[in-house]
């Protein structure tokens, strides 16, 4: 199976189980996708893009931090996924954004995420949303608009903590519903 393929793959697989990323992605293509193996100098680089709708606007009509994060998030497990060709990406422990220019709906995102480091433990991520430019054509090649946001997750791996994570974030939901 190619990296794209794989990391569509994984994309369809947990599309249906977040109710966020179902509400906000439910329109975003995967164009590219490039492991660590195949370009070293790339270490799993993940190209896709994002009709702007209505949904992802602020009260101001441009592009809500709310969804630029989630993009980061998204986009920095695909990364992963597109690096290591598993589905196993881990939780967030760091999300970092800087936010430059705006977005409107009726405009098309670029999102560019890639892995500069992976430990035994820790993945680092860095991600660029960007309005997308005129050149390049649906081919997968980036067109390197002007820079929406850009950002920063790392993800915990390792299964142990990534259980312990994910349950003390169970806990804490739980106690903030209640």
């Amino acid at each position: 199976m190619s990296t794209l393929d794989h990391v569509r793959a994984h994309w369809a697989g947990i599309q249906p189980n977040s109710p966020i990323y179902n509400l906000f992605f439910s329109d975003i293509r995967v164009v590219s996708a490039v492991s660590s193996e195949a370009a070293p100098d790339k270490r799993g680089r993940v190209l896709a893009r994002l009709p702007v709708a209505p949904i992802h606007v602020n009260s101001k009509q441009i592009l809500h931090g709310a969804v630029s994060a989630a993009l980061i998030d998204w986009a920095g497990g695909m990364a992963i996924a597109a690096a290591s060709g598993t589905d196993k990406t881990g939780v967030s422990v760091d999300i970092h954004i800087s936010y430059v220019s705006a977005a409107r709906a009726g405009d098309e995102l670029e999102i560019e995420a890639w892995v500069s480091r992976v430990g035994k433990q820790l993945a680092y991520t860095n991600i660029e949303i960007r309005r997308r430019g005129n050149a390049g054509a649906d081919d997968g090649a980036p067109t390197h608009g002007p820079v929406v946001a850009m950002g920063t997750h790392t993800n915990l791996l390792d299964g142990v903590f990534v259980a312990l994570v994910a349950l003390l974030q169970d806990v804490l939901l739980d106690s903030i519903d209640t």
